[in-house]
C-alpha cells in the first residue's frame, strides 16, 4: 500500500496539520494531491511551499459537507485515498455548540457515503484526543472511555464511531488516526488560535501571556510533521484498517511549563504572565498510550518538545514580524 502513481485528496488540506501532511504526501510522489479546503480555518499561503514543489497541486474551496458538490468533484478524478482532516475546531463549539457539532458530523457523513458509493477506495479519518476529556488514571490507550467535555469533542467522537459503523456494515476500508495536541508552524494564530501561537503574539505586541486557571493541565504535544508521517504510514499498513490508532508522545507537560518555555525563549519576564478563570470543558489531564502504535507502524517522535517548540517560535518570530511590516 504505496502512495507513489496514486490520486490523494486531502479534506481541509489548506489548515495546519493538513498542509503539513501534503508536504509529507508529496515526497511519496502520487500521480495526483487535490485539496478541498473551505478556508474556515486554513489559508492558501499554507500550501505556497507544496505548489512551487508539486506544480499540479489543485485546490478547490468548498464546504465538504455539501454531499452533492463534492460527488461532482469525485467524478471528475479517479481518487485513491482520502485524508480527512476537515473538521470545525473546539473554541467554535463554545460559541456555536449545535452548529459546530452537526457540521463537523455531515463532513464525516459525506466521506462516508462516497466511500460506500465506491468513489474512491480507502478513507484515512482525523480524530482527535479530545474525545477523551480528561485522562481517568494514566496514560490513555484507544479503549478508554470517550468523555469528552465540549460540543466539539462529542462531534468527534460521534465521527469516529459514524466512520467505524461504516467499516462494520459496509466494509469500507478505513483507518481512524487519533493525534494529540500538535504544534508546529502554520498553526492558525488569529482565530480560535491555539496556546503556543496565541501566546507568541501576545509577547511580541508586549502583552501579557494569558494562562486559564492554574495552568496545572497537562497535554501531550506532539510536532506536526510527526503526525503528518504517523498518517502516511497508516495509509500504508492494512493491519491499522478499522482501528483508532493514538498518535502521540507519550509524555504530559503541563500549560504553566509552555508558557513559561515560550517566554524564556522570548526573554520575556514570567512574573507579568496573568492567570484567568478556567475556560468551561477544560480537559485537566491529557496523555496518550501510544502502544498501538508502536506495535503496528514502529511509531516513535523524532521531534523532542524542546527542539519543536524553539522551531515554532523562531517560525512566528518571522511570520509576524513580517506581517508588521507589510500593515506599515
Amino acid at each position: 500500500m504505496k502512495l507513489k502513481n496514486k490520486t490523494v485528496l486531502v479534506t481541509g488540506g489548506a489548515g495546519f496539520i493538513g498542509s503539513h501532511l501534503v508536504d509529507q504526501l508529496i515526497l511519496e510522489k502520487p500521480e495526483k494531491i487535490i485539496v478541498v479546503d473551505n478556508l474556515f480555518l486554513g489559508k492558501d499561503n499554507n500550501l505556497l511551499d507544496a505548489q512551487s514543489k508539486f506544480p499540479d497541486l489543485k485546490i478547490i474551496h468548498e464546504d465538504v459537507s455539501n454531499f452533492e458538490k463534492m460527488k461532482t468533484i469525485f467524478k471528475n478524478d479517479n481518487i485513491d485515498v482520502v485524508f480527512n482532516l476537515a473538521v470545525i475546531p473546539l473554541p467554535a463549539s463554545l460559541e456555536k455548540p449545535s452548529w459546530t457539532f452537526s457540521h463537523n458530523n455531515n463532513m464525516t457523513v459525506t466521506m462516508c457515503e462516497l466511500i460506500r458509493q465506491d468513489f474512491f477506495k480507502t478513507l484515512i479519518h482525523f480524530s482527535s484526543s479530545e474525545v477523551y476529556g480528561t485522562s481517568i488514571s494514566g496514560p490513555m490507550d484507544e479503549n478508554h472511555p470517550l468523555n469528552g467535555t465540549t460540543p466539539y469533542a462529542a462531534s468527534k467522537a460521534a465521527c469516529d464511531l459514524l466512520v467505524l459503523s461504516y467499516c462494520r456494515t459496509f466494509g469500507i476500508d478505513a483507518s481512524i488516526i487519533r493525534p494529540f495536541n500538535n504544534y508546529g508552524p502554520r498553526q492558525n494564530e488569529a482565530s480560535y488560535a491555539g496556546l503556543i501561537p496565541i501566546t507568541v503574539q501576545k509577547i511580541m505586541e508586549n502583552k501579557p501571556p494569558m494562562i486559564f486557571g492554574d495552568g496545572k493541565q497537562t497535554r501531550d504535544y506532539l510536532y506536526v510533521t510527526d503526525t503528518a508521517k504517523a498518517a502516511i504510514k497508516i495509509y500504508e499498513n492494512l493491519k491499522t484498517r478499522q482501528k483508532v490508532l493514538n498518535i502521540a508522545s507519550g509524555k504530559e507537560i503541563s500549560i504553566v511549563y509552555v508558557v513559561k518555555k515560550i517566554a524564556e525563549y522570548l526573554d520575556y519576564d514570567i512574573e507579568k504572565i496573568l492567570y484567568d478563570p478556567d475556560r468551561p470543558g477544560d480537559v485537566r489531564r491529557h496523555i496518550a498510550n501510544t502502544y498501538l502504535a508502536e506495535d503496528l507502524l514502529g511509531f516513535k517522535p523524532t521531534v523532542s518538545f524542546e527542539d519543536g517548540l524553539k522551531k515554532t517560535v523562531d517560525w512566528y518570530k518571522i511570520t509576524l514580524n513580517n506581517q508588521r511590516k507589510m500593515t506599515k
